[in-house]
């Protein structure tokens, strides 16, 4: 009897973009390579490409999944504090966590995309997209903070905003060098010296 082709009868395509995405997330775009793929949702090729597209959609919807799940803990720390320095901390803190939070460490958003072969360039944008949108949302939490007075009216939020992602990005490639909790903390406090 020969062995039943295609995806599994049971396939579950939210969970199959979980275990993508997280295979994304421990070797990037260009690291991942179909066999990890379709190891990790356990499907042949033809139905990783029937459930996704190309491998450059999986890797476009996984980040869209990572900003919406992962990525909202930062947004919830941004939202949640009651100052402009409290949520700031609070991002770093949750940054640090996600870095440590998976092997080889780090963020999907940051290291996603490190060296842009030629014909990566669409999953570069996608990425490129989604780290401006974190910044966005730094700067609309700035906004707020100039608004309920935890900083100066004439703030350079966006200078500011755009240190802080540097901030972000600098935890997740520490933490991928294998950076401990404690030196990645370590960052947040002169971080947050910056403030006006």
């Amino acid at each position: 009897m020969a062995a039943p082709r295609g995806r599994p009868r049971s396939f579950d395509r939210d969970h199959a973009l979980e275990r993508v995405m997280e295979v994304f997330w421990a070797k990037g775009y260009e690291g991942a390579q179909l066999n990890d793929l379709i190891a990790a949702i356990g499907v042949t090729p033809p139905s990783f490409y029937a459930a996704f597209g190309s491998k450059e959609a999986a890797f476009c919807e996984a980040v869209d999944l990572y900003m919406n799940t992962v990525g909202a803990r930062s947004r919830a720390a941004l939202d949640n504090a009651a100052t402009a320095k409290e949520a700031l901390r609070d991002m770093l803190r949750v940054s640090v966590d996600v870095s440590l939070s998976a092997k080889p460490g780090g963020c999907l958003l940051i290291l996603g995309v490190v060296n842009c072969l030629p014909g990566n360039e669409t999953a570069r944008d996608h990425l490129l997209a989604a780290r401006r949108k974190t910044v966005k949302v730094i700067v609309s939490r700035l906004k707020r903070g100039i608004r309920e007075g935890d900083l100066p009216p004439d703030t350079n939020i966006h200078d500011l905003a755009n240190f802080f992602h540097g901030v972000v990005q600098a935890i997740s490639f520490q933490a991928r060098d294998g950076a401990t909790r404690r030196q990645l903390e370590a960052l947040i406090e002169p971080a947050l010296a910056t403030l006006p």
